[in-house]
């Protein structure tokens, strides 16, 4: 069995700015094991990327873990100093960022930035680093790998260049990758080849992955396990098949019915979530996604509920649950 490699319990991550806190991680819990894939889904501003900078020690100013506890690989990342986290970045745990244009310094050659990896953080010399540089440019896929060592980023397509970030971020084959939006910018031929090309990497080296993305397609794909973040929580968590054909958050049903289906009849609408995200600085008391939901309890504003365990791979924080729960048990229905 898979020992737990990362077990973040009731993360709190608050950005300080002159108009007030903003509470962009507010108490999130989760665990994945060696070789698992995990996605973490939602709409911008839900506390995706900042959940996975928080692993990495890389939340910038002025935001600060404000609470929680981060253990991975033996670490705990809270006490951890900064020389000691840039140790263990790129070396066990690596991410792939969401632009590789503004990832990737442009004044140096696309080979140099991968042999300042493999130099920082392995015991290789120049030349065996140049080689392990070309050798991992082949693995990305990216052909005449000796000819790209030698240009720069703005030389490169974008799935080159996304395919060299991935390249960077395997240099030392870390135990965890995190993929921040890695094909947002890329069109759909490239999409597929990036994310065949994780998969691929992810077998050989037995690495677990945090895949962060608005994309349920990409997510339909490639993950085993699925998070449903919304305001800085977690909305919903389980399974493939738990998320795509048993969701119970409403706001996880308005995430799979905004997706384009093959089965659609011609000129059928999609059915958007109506609203606007959550104002992170006056969160709502209760449920964030209360304000846009259609099934809105007077509970729902004032107290975020408990999660309700569906099954042993399945959990979902909503008032709707805990009422059918309740009316189940008692034979009673209850009022609002």
């Amino acid at each position: 069995m898979s020992k737990v490699l990362l077990d973040i319990r009731n993360l709190k991550v608050s950005f300080f700015t002159p108009a007030g806190e903003v509470k962009a991680v507010n108490d999130v819990s989760f665990s994945i094991n060696e070789g698992d894939v995990l996605g973490i889904v939602g709409e911008s501003g839900s506390g995706k990327s900042v959940t996975a900078y928080s692993i990495m020690g890389l939340i910038p100013f002025p935001g600060k873990i404000v609470g929680g506890t981060i253990d991975f690989n033996g670490h705990r990342i809270n006490d951890m100093t900064e020389k000691e986290l840039r140790s263990m970045r790129g070396n066990e745990v690596s991410i792939i960022f969401q632009d590789p244009m503004t990832s990737l310094n442009p004044v140096y050659t696309i080979g140099n930035q991968i042999k300042e990896v493999i130099l920082l953080h392995t015991n290789l010399n120049r030349k065996q680093a140049n080689e392990r540089a070309i050798e991992l440019l082949k693995l990305v896929g990216i052909n005449e790998p000796e000819k790209r060592m030698k240009q720069y980023p703005h030389e490169l397509s974008g799935g080159m260049r996304q395919r060299v970030m991935i390249a960077i971020a395997l240099a030392c084959e870390p135990k965890l990758l995190i993929a921040d939006e890695p094909t947002t910018a890329l069109d759909v031929t490239i999409q597929a080849q990036i994310m065949e090309l994780m998969t691929e990497l992810k077998n050989k080296i037995n690495m677990a992955i945090i895949l962060i993305t608005h994309d349920l397609g990409i997510v339909s794909r490639m993950c085993e396990k699925i998070i449903v973040m919304y305001g800085g929580k977690i909305m919903e968590q389980g399974t493939i098949d738990d998320i795509f054909y048993n969701p119970k958050h409403e706001y996880t049903k308005g995430l799979l019915r905004s997706i384009p289906k093959l089965t659609a009849k011609e000129h059928e609408k999609l059915i958007p979530i109506e609203g606007t995200p959550v104002d992170m600085l006056n969160p709502p008391a209760g449920c964030p996604f209360a304000p846009r939901c259609k099934k809105c309890m007077k509970i729902c504003l004032k107290k975020m509920p408990e999660y309700t365990k569906i099954s042993d791979t399945h959990y979902s924080a909503c008032w709707l649950l805990q009422k059918e729960e309740y009316e189940k048990s008692t034979g009673v229905i209850k009022g609002e």
